[in-house]
């Protein structure tokens, strides 16, 4: 298994970014100024996307694996590999999703705990609505997890 920095052509993995922003305008508005990674074990399984939004504070925008290969520990080895990548300069990092007890839940393993919301976030700036696990999603909740 191996972790790559994308620094060119990003669009190439709109795909799997696609899996988990599920509207292409909003990638958009991090992926250039984001760092990607891709993991590949053997061929490639996941992505993420982390911006700096201050100094010291880091978001993780998006992190997708391709169906096939979800629960196989694949995105909890690209989060524990971004801790390691960040802990010298990140005091703070964020990560923003759905209400969703199955995603909310896996980051709560991967070491974020709960910090705060914004309300009507996706339903006021995604064209349709977003279901996960038959739920609309609503909210976006955010949690942190500190260095």
């Amino acid at each position: 298994m191996k972790i790559e920095l994308i620094l060119e052509d990003k669009k190439k993995y709109l795909d799997l970014l696609l899996l988990a922003d599920e509207q292409e305008n909003m990638i958009d508005k991090y992926l250039d100024r984001g760092e990607l990674f891709a993991l590949y074990d053997n061929d490639l399984k996941s992505v993420c996307v982390v911006t700096q939004e201050e100094a010291g504070i880091y978001e993780l925008k998006n992190i997708a694996t391709y169906e096939s290969y979800q629960g196989q520990g694949y995105g909890s080895k690209l989060i524990e590999y971004l801790f390691k990548h960040y802990q010298d300069r990140c005091k703070t990092m964020y990560v923003g999703t759905g209400d969703s007890p199955k995603t909310l839940s896996f980051y709560e393993k991967c070491g974020f705990k709960p910090s705060h919301r914004i309300k009507n976030f996706i339903v006021d700036n995604y064209d349709k609505p977003i279901y996960e696990c038959g739920k609309q999603l609503v909210d976006m909740v955010y949690l942190k997890k500190q260095f």
